[in-house]
């Protein structure tokens, strides 16, 4: 039987990058089966609610062999929903969001080629959206770090940097201010590192490796970045302008039982319908999520055809210099693979 992905196309520009993100993947020639679903806050306004999902996007979730998510928009404000990704990290305890951070070939970087991988607990930490009001005027956030997520995220970016052949993780902290939160974290680290003998272990405080990720990015290269869900969610964004636009950015959030993949980037509403924006990113999360269902040749493919259109720079959006649109770039991607 074909494997089933869920697929929500999001808000924003999310739709128009969903739809070349399928159409790669047809002429890939992929077997799995795309099932629509609504999320995100369009879907929201016209419906309301508690939530950016509907039931009836969780009943196609759970039959699904993957999810896919085009990017949405979370509303802000006092009483709003957590946001569509939050959501389904936490549903299916998807602990592990990951972003390979690689310089394409004949892009603009603007200090130098970088290749490494960024890794983000996904399930809590500041993003349990948990604040307390004391007085009008004294509000906390509650930041949640337990050991048993540290330990899974520990082990995730150890057995990535041992499957890509990386000699060292870097866990990223601040546990000479957040002695308890931090501290946990990078004990947890500590002691999962003991069990890879042959992969080092640098400690970099947040503060310190914002400034080294400016001055020496290089150094990071082969290396896994590892942090807790706020400070990694930064610290990748910083990443992304390394390889020149977030529009190149690709990421999964990876559980024992499923995974939900989705560009890094967000919705962009002011480009919705201009066919503007870079696909790239959202075509290789659907490529990575093809390898993950098993079909490991059509995702070479894509991410094959996807390097030679950015080498060739004839068919490339306006981030990356270019003057191509979405659909062009689409379609020289659609091109290359057949």
């Amino acid at each position: 039987m074909s494997k089933t992905a869920a697929v929500i196309k999001g808000d924003g520009v999310g739709p128009e990058l969903v739809d070349a993100m399928l159409k790669v993947a047809q002429a890939a020639g992929t077997a799995v089966e795309f099932v629509p679903c609504e999320a995100g806050a369009a879907w929201w306004e016209e419906n309301g609610g508690n939530t950016l999902i509907p039931d009836e996007t969780w009943e196609i979730l759970e039959s699904s062999d993957a999810g896919f998510k085009g990017p949405t928009t979370t509303p802000g404000g006092a009483g709003s929903p957590k946001s569509v990704a939050v959501s389904i990290r936490q549903k299916y305890n998807l602990y592990a969001n990951v972003r390979p951070t690689k310089t394409f070939p004949n892009t603009n970087t603007p200090l130098g080629d970088v290749d490494f991988i960024c890794v983000r607990e996904g399930t809590e930490g500041m993003y349990i959206g948990e604040e307390v009001k004391l007085t009008d005027d004294v509000y906390i956030a509650l930041r949640k770090t337990t050991r048993p997520a540290c330990r899974n995220i520990a082990r995730y970016a150890f057995e990535e940097a041992k499957k890509r052949g990386y000699d060292t993780v870097v866990p990223i902290h601040k546990s000479n201010i957040l002695k308890q939160t931090c501290g946990t974290f990078l004990e947890e680290v500590e002691k999962i590192g003991k069990e890879y003998p042959d992969i080092d272990i640098w400690e970099y405080h947040i503060d310190n490796i914002a400034q080294q990720l400016i001055k020496n990015p290089q150094l990071f290269n082969k290396k896994v970045l590892l942090s807790t869900n706020l400070f990694m969610d930064v610290i990748s964004e910083e990443c992304s302008a390394l390889i020149g636009s977030i529009g190149l950015v690709y990421s999964a959030n990876i559980g024992d039982n499923y995974a939900m993949f989705e560009p890094a980037h967000g919705s962009a509403p002011k480009y919705a319908g201009e066919d503007k924006v870079n696909p790239v990113a959202t075509i290789l999360a659907g490529a990575w999520m093809l390898d993950y269902l098993g079909e490991k040749d059509n995702a070479n493919a894509i991410f094959k055809a996807t390097e030679e259109v950015i080498s060739e720079g004839k068919y490339v959006t306006y981030d990356m210099g270019g003057s191509a649109r979405l659909s062009e770039m689409t379609d020289a991607i659609v091109s290359k693979i057949e």
